[in-house]
């Protein structure tokens, strides 16, 4: 070989080796702070494609230890808050800001999610929050166990006749959430002190049915399709999977005083050691519009991309109850922000009610 050819060789070789990113390790992933199973690789295959490797994952069981676990020093770099945290979490210092000309989909997210106040926004305009899914946490029964007539109302959830049936979310924003509806109340920002007495009463009444304070959607389906639990208060996906395994399940949206919509999204995190490439690779693939089709067949959620849920084939919309928006969202608890210091009040009854106080 000719010295000449050899470099010339030598040189696109290099070349090439430049243009492709190495695999990720362990010692410069990024590390996510998540709920179970969103590690799930099909939310972010741009992720995986581009930096040749998964992040590393770390999980919580609700936002509340999420946060307790952040502000007594454990380091990530994402994470992934819902609507009721993000101003408590932002608040507490615990947020950097995003660099808004990084996000590929931040100007797709839906118009109803961006209306949300304090959501994606601080008050001076400084974004902290990109809302990745939506969705339901809705009454859910065995078919074949439990009368469509017996579960027109959430106060099915505190029948007797329930004694030992019943699952709600080991997770005070549901458990507020199911309370306040079944009281008469659309917003909770708004619960006096007396109605605030009377969603925990709801709250005590449904513990003396309670057989699972469930953690994570595994725990849950796996009590529902071994015949433990016949009704919950669960989130859309619950319902998705189940029926998808043969599993007599169906959501109740109908109820007389409605249902509970959430939005949850990642936030960057103070302290992240990660690469700020890789944080922002993740968040582009979460909310890529390809994503958008798997997240409503497979999970039941909707995906925060306007443009991916456009996309997504009419049927599979309509199977899935996002053929109309609006409709969707109708009779419902909005899990909007709260104020600190009444989500802390919720929180020490919550405890107090599980215990059995």
């Amino acid at each position: 070989m000719k010295p000449k050819t050899a470099f010339r060789l030598s040189v696109l070789l290099s070349g090439f080796l430049a243009s492709v990113a190495p695999p990720a390790t362990a010692a410069d992933n990024i590390v996510v702070f998540d709920w179970a199973g969103y590690e799930d690789p099909a939310f972010h295959p741009s992720y995986t494609e581009k930096f040749g490797g998964e992040p590393d994952f770390s999980f919580f069981g609700d936002e509340e230890e999420a946060f307790q676990k952040l502000r007594s020093g454990f380091t990530a770099d994402l994470a992934h808050p819902c609507s009721q945290s993000v101003s408590k979490w932002r608040d507490a210092g615990l947020l950097e800001p995003l660099d808004t000309s990084k996000l590929a989909s931040w100007n797709d997210v839906l118009p109803g999610i961006k209306a949300m106040k304090g959501l994606m926004t601080a008050e001076d305009g400084t974004a902290y929050f990109l809302p990745f899914e939506w969705g339901n946490t809705v009454l859910t029964y065995r078919t074949d166990t439990v009368k469509p007539e017996d579960v027109t109302s959430l106060k099915a959830f505190a029948d007797p006749k329930f004694k030992d049936r019943v699952s709600i979310g080991d997770n005070v924003d549901d458990a507020y959430a199911l309370a306040s509806l079944a009281i008469g109340v659309k917003d909770w920002t708004k619960l006096t002190d007396e109605q605030f007495k009377q969603a925990s009463d709801f709250l005590r009444a449904v513990h003396q049915n309670v057989r699972l304070y469930w953690t994570d959607n595994t725990d849950l389906s796996q009590a529902i399709a071994g015949g433990e639990v016949d009704l919950a208060w669960a989130w859309n996906e619950t319902a998705t999977t189940l029926a998808a395994d043969g599993v007599p399940v169906v959501m109740k949206k109908d109820t007389k005083e409605g249902i509970s919509t959430w939005v949850c999204g990642y936030v960057r995190l103070k302290g992240g050691a990660g690469s700020e490439e890789q944080q922002y690779g993740f968040l582009n693939a979460i909310t890529d519009p390809a994503v958008s089709s798997y997240m409503v067949e497979s999970w039941g959620y909707g995906h925060s991309n306007a443009k991916g849920m456009a996309a997504v084939d009419a049927k599979i919309l309509a199977d899935k109850g996002f053929a109309d928006v609006d409709k969707f969202t109708a009779n419902t608890l909005f899990q909007s922000p709260m104020p600190t210091e009444q989500r802390q009040r919720m929180i020490a009854e919550f405890e107090k009610i599980k215990s059995g106080y």
